[in-house]
């Protein structure tokens, strides 16, 4: 079988199955139609929700992730949740409360950002309660809540980075997209403790200048190679989040793991003009038992 043929096999095997996206809708519409019932008078239509993650910029594989989703509050419920010590937590705790009136038999918890309902097949479906923005120069972002350190508001953007992964995506193919599900599934398989976010901008900054990034995967070899060898040169690193002036920043914790990912792409990649079964093997250390001929 040809490098092209095993790496879009590959990427069909981690692809989500109709089932599980069916599965992952109907949790998370169900969390959010609670909570719309709840602070709206209108019929639920989805528009109170925004998916973020993986699922909302299309990045998702298998097996099935947390879902995440901002849960979009009416800001005259923004000084409801107050207490005399951190509103923030108040706020999670008051979502969960809501939420345990239709789950009562599930475990729900609310920690720092969000509460998770943790359903026991599948499908975790983690909700942050958020306040958007819809005038000034912060319209279009989000206020969420953060429990650390006494309770703190924070400021997300998920819209700019699902942009600049869509953007990337268009200018190159599809190939960003598909760059980032094969090093999450690298990531899921070899339990490398580095960040989806990490990956994913790093993956965009990579593309933008790599010389085959709007070839076939007939070259997905290779740019999963160079990939590699590219995100080395980050260790410690950081970047500005899209939309924000803070900063991400990468750590090193992952390193080792990167480093032989790098060593055996590149057999991998010698072999493939040599022994397609010994190149094979090499990948599937990298990425498991999805990666076949």
């Amino acid at each position: 079988m040809a490098t092209s043929d095993r790496f879009d096999t590959f990427l069909n095997n981690i692809k989500l199955t109709t089932t599980q996206r069916d599965d992952a809708k109907v949790k998370y519409d169900g969390v959010c139609k609670k909570l719309h019932d709840y602070f709206y008078s209108t019929t639920y239509d989805g528009s109170s929700k925004l998916l973020v993650g993986s699922y909302g910029k299309g990045t998702s594989i298998r097996p099935a992730r947390d879902i995440d989703v901002y849960f979009k509050l009416p800001w005259s419920e923004f000084n409801q949740s107050s207490s005399a010590y951190n509103v923030q937590s108040a706020l999670l705790q008051r979502i969960k409360k809501i939420l345990l009136d239709k789950y009562s038999d599930t475990e729900i918890k609310a920690d720092k950002h969000v509460v998770a309902v943790n359903f026991s097949n599948a499908h975790f479906v983690e909700v942050v309660p958020c306040f958007e923005a819809t005038i000034g120069e912060r319209s279009g972002q989000f206020w969420i809540p953060n429990t650390s350190g006494g309770g703190s508001w924070l400021i997300s953007d998920p819209r700019a980075e699902l942009k600049n992964i869509s953007n990337s995506d268009t200018a190159h193919g599809g190939n960003t997209r598909n760059l980032i599900k094969m090093i999450k599934k690298w990531q899921d398989n070899c339990l490398v403790p580095i960040k989806s976010i990490v990956i994913e901008l790093r993956a965009v900054n990579f593309l933008t200048s790599y010389k085959y990034a709007n070839n076939s995967s007939v070259y997905y070899d290779w740019m999963v190679k160079d990939y590699f060898e590219a995100l080395l040169k980050f260790v410690n690193g950081e970047c500005t989040m899209p939309g924000l002036h803070e900063k991400i920043y990468y750590g090193s914790e992952w390193k080792s793991k990167a480093e032989s990912a790098y060593a055996r792409s590149v057999k991998a990649c010698n072999y493939e003009s040599q022994n397609e079964y010994n190149a094979t093997l090499e990948w599937k250390k990298i990425f498991g038992e999805d990666f076949y001929f």
